[in-house]
Protein backbone atom coordinates (compact mmCIF):
# COMPACT_ATOMS: atom_id res chain seq x y z
CA UNK A 1 0.00 0.00 0.00
CA UNK A 2 0.98 3.59 -1.04
CA UNK A 3 0.59 4.79 2.53
CA UNK A 4 2.98 2.79 3.84
CA UNK A 5 5.40 2.85 1.57
CA UNK A 6 8.82 4.61 2.46
CA UNK A 7 9.01 7.70 -0.51
CA UNK A 8 12.66 7.27 -1.31
CA UNK A 9 12.99 10.52 -2.01
CA UNK A 10 11.92 11.84 1.88
CA UNK A 11 14.48 8.94 2.96
CA UNK A 12 16.62 11.57 4.70
CA UNK A 13 14.08 14.10 5.91
CA UNK A 14 15.41 13.70 8.90
CA UNK A 15 18.83 15.43 8.10
CA UNK A 16 17.75 17.82 5.97
CA UNK A 17 17.54 21.91 7.25
CA UNK A 18 14.07 22.21 9.02
CA UNK A 19 13.07 24.41 6.51
CA UNK A 20 13.30 22.19 3.69
CA UNK A 21 11.85 19.77 5.60
CA UNK A 22 8.73 22.51 6.16
CA UNK A 23 8.70 22.91 2.60
CA UNK A 24 8.37 19.50 1.76
CA UNK A 25 5.41 18.54 3.99
CA UNK A 26 3.55 21.71 3.13
CA UNK A 27 4.35 20.99 -0.54
CA UNK A 28 2.75 17.06 0.56
CA UNK A 29 -0.01 18.65 2.29
CA UNK A 30 -0.98 20.74 -1.04
CA UNK A 31 -0.52 17.56 -3.36
CA UNK A 32 -3.37 16.05 -0.77
CA UNK A 33 -5.63 18.35 -1.41
CA UNK A 34 -5.37 18.07 -5.21
CA UNK A 35 -5.89 14.79 -4.93
CA UNK A 36 -9.35 15.53 -4.47
CA UNK A 37 -10.22 16.73 -7.23
CA UNK A 38 -10.22 13.84 -9.12
CA UNK A 39 -12.69 12.24 -6.70
CA UNK A 40 -15.04 15.12 -7.54
CA UNK A 41 -17.77 13.45 -9.58
CA UNK A 42 -17.58 10.63 -6.77
CA UNK A 43 -17.78 12.83 -4.11
CA UNK A 44 -21.09 14.77 -5.21
CA UNK A 45 -22.98 11.38 -5.81
CA UNK A 46 -22.10 10.12 -2.42
CA UNK A 47 -23.32 13.18 -0.96
CA UNK A 48 -26.35 13.67 -3.49
CA UNK A 49 -27.56 10.15 -2.12
CA UNK A 50 -27.27 11.20 1.20
CA UNK A 51 -29.02 14.04 1.26
CA UNK A 52 -32.41 12.13 -0.50
CA UNK A 53 -31.75 9.18 2.49
CA UNK A 54 -31.80 11.50 5.32
CA UNK A 55 -34.97 13.31 4.73
CA UNK A 56 -36.63 14.22 8.05
CA UNK A 57 -35.24 11.68 10.59
CA UNK A 58 -32.32 9.98 8.96
CA UNK A 59 -28.85 9.93 10.90
CA UNK A 60 -24.97 10.73 10.06
CA UNK A 61 -22.89 7.91 11.29
CA UNK A 62 -19.07 8.31 10.79
CA UNK A 63 -17.57 5.15 11.10
CA UNK A 64 -12.86 4.47 11.74
CA UNK A 65 -10.10 3.68 13.34
CA UNK A 66 -7.36 5.28 14.66
CA UNK A 67 -6.17 8.81 12.81
CA UNK A 68 -9.07 8.50 10.26
CA UNK A 69 -11.93 7.69 13.07
CA UNK A 70 -10.71 10.69 14.82
CA UNK A 71 -10.92 12.90 11.76
CA UNK A 72 -14.26 11.67 11.09
CA UNK A 73 -15.31 12.57 15.09
CA UNK A 74 -14.23 15.93 14.07
CA UNK A 75 -16.14 16.59 10.79
CA UNK A 76 -19.49 15.03 12.63
CA UNK A 77 -18.95 17.24 15.75
CA UNK A 78 -19.27 20.53 14.39
CA UNK A 79 -22.25 19.60 12.18
CA UNK A 80 -24.56 20.65 15.28
CA UNK A 81 -22.70 24.39 16.36
CA UNK A 82 -22.19 25.07 12.01
CA UNK A 83 -25.68 23.95 11.17
CA UNK A 84 -27.75 23.04 13.95
CA UNK A 85 -27.76 19.64 13.07
CA UNK A 86 -29.86 17.27 16.36
CA UNK A 87 -26.89 16.03 18.44
CA UNK A 88 -29.55 12.45 18.14
CA UNK A 89 -28.74 12.35 14.24
CA UNK A 90 -25.06 12.09 14.41
CA UNK A 91 -23.62 8.82 15.52
CA UNK A 92 -19.95 8.07 15.62
CA UNK A 93 -18.76 4.30 15.76
CA UNK A 94 -15.42 3.93 16.30
CA UNK A 95 -12.73 1.47 17.60
CA UNK A 96 -12.02 1.28 20.64
CA UNK A 97 -15.31 3.18 21.76
CA UNK A 98 -15.68 6.93 23.04
CA UNK A 99 -11.94 6.81 24.74
CA UNK A 100 -10.03 6.19 21.73
CA UNK A 101 -11.00 9.67 20.27
CA UNK A 102 -8.42 11.47 22.36
CA UNK A 103 -6.44 7.73 23.07
CA UNK A 104 -5.09 5.20 20.93
CA UNK A 105 -6.45 1.70 21.50
CA UNK A 106 -3.65 -0.37 20.26
CA UNK A 107 -5.72 -3.18 18.47
CA UNK A 108 -9.07 -2.27 18.59
CA UNK A 109 -9.08 -1.62 14.78
CA UNK A 110 -8.84 -5.26 14.20
CA UNK A 111 -11.44 -5.90 16.27
CA UNK A 112 -14.56 -7.21 14.08
CA UNK A 113 -17.12 -8.10 16.84
CA UNK A 114 -17.04 -4.93 18.20
CA UNK A 115 -17.69 -3.42 14.71
CA UNK A 116 -20.73 -5.75 14.10
CA UNK A 117 -22.13 -4.88 17.40
CA UNK A 118 -22.00 -1.72 17.12
CA UNK A 119 -23.32 -1.20 14.18
CA UNK A 120 -26.33 -3.31 14.77
CA UNK A 121 -26.56 -1.23 18.60
CA UNK A 122 -27.67 1.37 16.26
CA UNK A 123 -30.52 0.21 14.46
CA UNK A 124 -29.73 1.65 11.02
CA UNK A 125 -32.31 1.81 8.54
CA UNK A 126 -32.34 2.73 5.37
CA UNK A 127 -32.48 6.52 5.96
CA UNK A 128 -29.30 6.58 7.72
CA UNK A 129 -25.83 7.33 5.86
CA UNK A 130 -22.93 5.32 7.04
CA UNK A 131 -19.66 7.11 6.27
CA UNK A 132 -16.74 5.05 7.02
CA UNK A 133 -12.84 6.23 6.87
CA UNK A 134 -9.82 4.40 6.18
CA UNK A 135 -6.72 5.22 5.04
CA UNK A 136 -5.44 2.04 4.08
CA UNK A 137 -9.28 0.73 3.09
CA UNK A 138 -8.70 -2.43 4.72
CA UNK A 139 -8.56 -2.11 8.43
CA UNK A 140 -10.40 -4.71 9.66
CA UNK A 141 -12.94 -2.81 12.42
CA UNK A 142 -14.09 -0.17 9.51
CA UNK A 143 -14.56 -2.80 6.20
CA UNK A 144 -16.95 -4.93 8.89
CA UNK A 145 -18.73 -2.42 10.04
CA UNK A 146 -19.25 -1.15 6.97
CA UNK A 147 -20.31 -4.13 5.24
CA UNK A 148 -22.65 -4.80 8.76
CA UNK A 149 -24.35 -1.49 7.33
CA UNK A 150 -25.10 -2.21 4.30
CA UNK A 151 -26.65 -4.98 5.25
CA UNK A 152 -28.96 -3.32 7.25
CA UNK A 153 -29.74 -1.19 3.65
CA UNK A 154 -27.72 1.76 5.28
CA UNK A 155 -26.56 4.23 2.38
CA UNK A 156 -22.89 3.03 2.41
CA UNK A 157 -19.74 5.60 1.69
CA UNK A 158 -16.37 4.93 2.13
CA UNK A 159 -13.36 6.95 2.13
CA UNK A 160 -9.89 5.16 1.20
CA UNK A 161 -6.39 6.23 0.42
CA UNK A 162 -5.64 3.44 -1.74
CA UNK A 163 -6.93 1.51 -4.85
CA UNK A 164 -8.56 -2.08 -4.95
CA UNK A 165 -9.45 -2.41 -1.26
CA UNK A 166 -11.96 -4.06 0.70
CA UNK A 167 -13.35 -0.88 1.99
CA UNK A 168 -13.94 0.51 -1.49
CA UNK A 169 -15.34 -2.71 -2.56
CA UNK A 170 -18.17 -2.76 0.31
CA UNK A 171 -19.18 0.95 -0.03
CA UNK A 172 -22.50 1.28 -2.29
CA UNK A 173 -20.58 4.88 -2.92
CA UNK A 174 -16.38 4.47 -2.92
CA UNK A 175 -14.53 7.53 -2.83
CA UNK A 176 -10.88 6.69 -3.80
CA UNK A 177 -8.15 10.32 -2.95
CA UNK A 178 -4.68 8.63 -3.96
CA UNK A 179 -2.25 10.90 -2.23
CA UNK A 180 0.30 8.12 -2.30
CA UNK A 181 3.81 8.04 -0.21
CA UNK A 182 3.48 9.46 2.89
CA UNK A 183 6.80 11.59 3.88
CA UNK A 184 6.88 9.60 7.00
CA UNK A 185 6.03 6.69 5.60
CA UNK A 186 2.79 5.25 7.66
CA UNK A 187 2.41 8.43 9.02
CA UNK A 188 -1.49 8.99 7.85
CA UNK A 189 -2.12 11.96 10.26
CA UNK A 190 -0.14 13.93 7.16
CA UNK A 191 -1.50 13.66 3.62
CA UNK A 192 -4.25 10.91 3.97
CA UNK A 193 -5.81 12.91 7.02
CA UNK A 194 -5.91 16.09 5.44
CA UNK A 195 -7.88 15.06 2.22
CA UNK A 196 -9.95 12.43 4.34
CA UNK A 197 -11.02 15.75 6.19
CA UNK A 198 -11.34 17.94 3.15
CA UNK A 199 -13.49 14.85 1.52
CA UNK A 200 -15.90 15.01 4.99
CA UNK A 201 -15.85 18.48 4.79
CA UNK A 202 -17.32 18.53 1.25
CA UNK A 203 -19.64 15.94 1.78
CA UNK A 204 -21.31 17.03 5.14
CA UNK A 205 -21.24 21.05 3.99
CA UNK A 206 -23.17 19.64 0.63
CA UNK A 207 -25.32 17.37 2.31
CA UNK A 208 -26.28 20.80 4.14
CA UNK A 209 -26.65 22.87 1.48
CA UNK A 210 -29.21 20.77 -0.26
CA UNK A 211 -31.02 20.36 3.05
CA UNK A 212 -31.46 24.27 3.10
CA UNK A 213 -29.27 24.65 6.52
CA UNK A 214 -27.34 27.49 3.94
CA UNK A 215 -28.39 30.38 2.47
CA UNK A 216 -26.45 32.89 0.34
CA UNK A 217 -23.27 31.69 2.15
CA UNK A 218 -24.45 32.09 5.58
CA UNK A 219 -25.43 29.26 8.10
CA UNK A 220 -28.63 30.25 9.29
CA UNK A 221 -29.94 27.42 11.14
CA UNK A 222 -26.37 27.98 13.58
CA UNK A 223 -28.10 28.74 17.07
CA UNK A 224 -26.77 32.16 18.47
CA UNK A 225 -25.60 30.31 22.02
CA UNK A 226 -22.73 33.07 23.05
CA UNK A 227 -21.94 36.55 22.13
CA UNK A 228 -20.21 36.32 19.43
CA UNK A 229 -22.81 34.00 17.73
CA UNK A 230 -25.27 36.63 18.78
CA UNK A 231 -23.88 38.93 16.56
CA UNK A 232 -23.32 36.97 13.64
CA UNK A 233 -26.76 35.95 13.41
CA UNK A 234 -27.77 39.63 14.02
CA UNK A 235 -25.28 40.98 10.94
CA UNK A 236 -27.60 37.46 9.04
CA UNK A 237 -30.88 39.24 9.76
CA UNK A 238 -29.34 42.56 8.77
CA UNK A 239 -28.02 41.16 5.46
CA UNK A 240 -30.87 39.04 4.25
CA UNK A 241 -33.94 41.38 5.58
CA UNK A 242 -31.84 44.59 4.89
CA UNK A 243 -33.00 46.29 8.19
CA UNK A 244 -31.54 47.89 10.90
CA UNK A 245 -29.03 46.26 13.72
CA UNK A 246 -31.09 47.22 16.08
CA UNK A 247 -34.57 45.97 14.25
CA UNK A 248 -32.59 42.72 13.21
CA UNK A 249 -31.57 42.27 17.24
CA UNK A 250 -35.27 42.42 18.41
CA UNK A 251 -36.44 40.32 15.79
CA UNK A 252 -34.10 37.64 16.89
CA UNK A 253 -34.95 37.92 20.49
CA UNK A 254 -38.83 37.91 18.77
CA UNK A 255 -38.09 34.79 17.07
CA UNK A 256 -35.79 33.13 19.99
CA UNK A 257 -32.85 33.54 18.75
CA UNK A 258 -34.07 31.71 15.05
CA UNK A 259 -32.61 33.38 12.10
CA UNK A 260 -34.64 32.34 9.92
CA UNK A 261 -37.70 33.18 11.66
CA UNK A 262 -36.11 36.49 12.32
CA UNK A 263 -35.40 37.23 8.79
CA UNK A 264 -39.08 37.04 8.11
CA UNK A 265 -40.35 39.47 11.12
CA UNK A 266 -38.00 42.01 10.32
CA UNK A 267 -39.83 41.94 6.66
CA UNK A 268 -42.73 42.20 8.22
CA UNK A 269 -44.17 38.68 8.59
CA UNK A 270 -45.96 37.77 11.64
CA UNK A 271 -44.48 35.19 14.17
CA UNK A 272 -47.63 32.93 13.10
CA UNK A 273 -47.11 33.37 9.44
CA UNK A 274 -43.26 32.92 9.58
CA UNK A 275 -43.37 29.77 11.20
CA UNK A 276 -46.08 28.38 8.61
CA UNK A 277 -43.93 29.60 5.92
CA UNK A 278 -40.69 28.03 6.82
CA UNK A 279 -42.75 24.93 7.72
CA UNK A 280 -44.59 24.84 4.28
CA UNK A 281 -41.25 25.30 2.75
CA UNK A 282 -39.12 22.69 4.54
CA UNK A 283 -37.48 25.51 6.52
CA UNK A 284 -35.25 25.92 2.95
CA UNK A 285 -35.11 30.29 2.58
CA UNK A 286 -34.58 29.97 -0.93
CA UNK A 287 -37.96 27.90 -1.24
CA UNK A 288 -39.72 30.61 0.85
CA UNK A 289 -39.04 33.95 -0.60
CA UNK A 290 -39.59 32.02 -4.12
CA UNK A 291 -42.92 31.16 -2.99
CA UNK A 292 -43.35 34.53 -1.13
CA UNK A 293 -42.08 36.25 -4.82
CA UNK A 294 -44.54 34.06 -7.49
CA UNK A 295 -47.35 35.29 -4.71
CA UNK A 296 -46.62 38.91 -4.89
CA UNK A 297 -46.66 38.76 -8.54
CA UNK A 298 -49.63 36.55 -8.28
CA UNK A 299 -51.70 39.45 -6.54
CA UNK A 300 -49.95 42.43 -8.76
CA UNK A 301 -51.54 40.22 -11.95
CA UNK A 302 -54.66 40.09 -10.40
CA UNK A 303 -55.16 43.59 -9.25
CA UNK A 304 -53.72 45.05 -12.64
CA UNK A 305 -56.57 42.92 -14.59
CA UNK A 306 -58.97 44.71 -12.40
CA UNK A 307 -59.24 48.03 -13.89
CA UNK A 308 -59.06 46.97 -17.37
CA UNK A 309 -61.87 44.69 -16.80
CA UNK A 310 -64.34 47.66 -15.48
CA UNK A 311 -63.30 49.64 -18.37
CA UNK A 312 -64.74 47.06 -20.61
CA UNK A 313 -67.84 46.99 -18.60
CA UNK A 314 -67.06 43.42 -17.47
CA UNK A 315 -65.76 41.41 -14.38
CA UNK A 316 -62.38 40.38 -14.15
CA UNK A 317 -60.84 37.14 -14.88
CA UNK A 318 -60.14 35.05 -11.47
Amino acid sequence: MATEDVDLRFADLDAWPLMSAMEAMWEGQLAAVAAIGHALPSITAATEAAQVALGDHGRLVYVGAGTSGRVAVQDGAELTPTFAWPKERVRFIVAGGDSAFVTSIEGAEDDIDDAVAQINAARLTPHDVVIAVAASGTTPFTVAALQQAGSCGAVTVGVANNPGTALLASAKFPILIETGRELIAGSTRMKAGTAQKVVLNLISSGIMLRLGRVYRGMMVNMQPTNAKLRRRAEAMVVQIAHCDPSHAARSLEQAEGDVKTAALLALGISRTDAETILQDGDGNLRRVFAELATDRDSHRDRHSKAPAARKRGGAAEP
